[in-house]
């Protein structure tokens, strides 16, 4: 899984089939081409290797032109980072366990150190529905006063500080479940060890720790969705600490009391139309919310397992060149259909198989494929016959029913006859 997965997720947890796939590491793509049902969305080569080049840029020069773009949109009146004042650890380590412990090293020494460092591609991992996952920020900004900042950077432009909502919405979301993962990282910052080793034994714990779920803080009452947020309406976090004030190297125990996550994350994007970079802070405070009451809500993955028939299996049986599928169609769906989904019309932005469950939706005649708002409006109404049967079925004395879903729909059937009968020559709905 990663983070862009994981937001997806998190937007829809009661679709167990996405939660046990990308679990289980079912390439989704592949098996949605097996079915009949190619994903229609994607990023192209070109796109991607433009994203690539972009990223290159903003991190030229040891990451130095956007530690300074940060320091100035924080406009928090410090000191700006002066020629080689910012820090760049190798994260180099075998295997992603590894890079994961690493990272948490890193950001303890650099908390410790009291000044500016830049981690380019930290990996840390979260829990999700009992299954580990690793991700990869862009980057990871460590301030002096011991905060972090996450860095997201995209390829869309910033056009006089704004941008398209919905791609903004989609990357503070990801951005969010980057930072759910920090927290977990700064939580075990200062740890005393449990066999009275050093610090730094506390740190590697993280490595261990990562496959048990984070313990999620209070949920949004009202937050239901993560909603697109417009980077130029962010504004600044405030230090009310006063951490800022109190820079340079600290002990293992002030840099365990000064760790922390900003709620504000740095979104890099070209400038106008142009290949430089500009920035704006979003803030994710709404979105991390959300991602920590929706990933706390998910089914564990072995619960999802264990209620399939014995013997299922998402294979493909490839041939010997890996590429053409062997396994029959009915077999594959009726593995696929096993694992029950919860398919809306969002799901054809984020899912591989989104095209195939919309199928299989409307086949079934259910009145998700028209959206989660009228779901929501048709109350115990779940498939489109039931829907019609109440609103066509009405008493000749139209007393109402007491249900108001039907007696709305009983309304707006009548109506629409009204409408019909006023002119003859309108071709009735089918």
């Amino acid at each position: 899984m990663d983070a862009r997965a994981l937001a997806a997720l998190a937007a829809n947890p009661g679709c167990r089939r996405r939660a046990l796939l990308d679990g289980a590491g079912v390439d989704k793509g592949a098996l949605a081409s097996a079915l009949g049902a190619p994903a229609n969305f994607g990023q192209s080569q070109f796109a991607h290797q433009r994203g690539n080049s972009f990223e290159a840029r903003v991190k030229a020069d040891g990451g130095a032109d956007l530690v300074r773009l940060l320091h100035e949109r924080l406009r928090d009146g410090s000191e700006p980072p002066g020629p080689g004042a910012v820090a760049t650890p190798d994260l180099t380590a075998p295997g992603p366990q590894g890079r994961t412990a690493r990272t948490a090293l890193a950001l303890r020494e650099a908390t410790e150190a009291g000044r500016w460092a830049l981690l380019d591609h930290p990996m840390v991992s979260l829990d999700v529905a009992g299954s580990p996952a690793f991700l990869e920020p862009d980057a990871v900004v460590v301030h002096p006063d011991g905060s972090w900042t996450v860095v997201e950077i995209k390829s869309f432009p910033l056009v006089d500080g704004s941008a398209d909502p919905a791609k903004v919405g989609a990357a503070a979301r990801q951005s969010a479940v980057y930072t759910l993962a920090l927290e977990r990282v700064a939580s075990m910052i200062g740890r005393p060890p449990e066999d009275g080793g050093d610090t730094a034994d506390a740190v590697g714990a993280v490595d261990v720790e990562t496959a048990s779920a984070a313990k999620t803080a209070e949920a949004a009452g009202a937050a239901e969705t993560a909603g697109p947020v417009a980077p130029a309406e962010a504004a600044a976090p405030a230090d009310p600490a006063g951490t800022a004030a109190r820079e340079g190297p600290v002990t293992p125990a002030e840099a365990a009391s000064r760790a922390r996550v900003r709620h504000h994350v740095l979104l890099v994007c070209p400038k106008d139309f142009s290949n430089l970079p500009t920035a704006e802070m979003v803030d994710v405070r709404k979105q991390l919310a959300v991602t920590r009451r929706q990933l706390d809500r998910l089914t564990r993955i072995e619960e999802i397992a264990a209620a399939l028939p014995e013997g299922t299996t998402f294979d493909l049986r490839l041939t010997d060149d890996g590429r053409t599928p062997t396994r029959p169609v009915e077999e594959l769906t009726a593995a696929v259909e096993a694992v029950d989904a919860a398919y809306a019309p969002e799901c054809l932005s984020t899912c591989e198989l989104a095209a195939h469950c919309r199928t299989r939706s409307r086949a079934a005649g259910r009145v998700e494929a028209l959206g989660r708002g009228v779901r929501g409006e048709l109350g115990g109404l779940t498939t489109m016959d039931a829907v019609l049967t109440a609103a066509m079925e009405r008493p000749t004395d139209d007393t109402p029913t007491g249900d108001p879903t039907v007696d709305a729909l009983r309304r707006a059937a009548a109506l629409r006859a009204e409408a019909l009968a006023s002119r003859p020559e309108a071709v009735a709905c089918r």
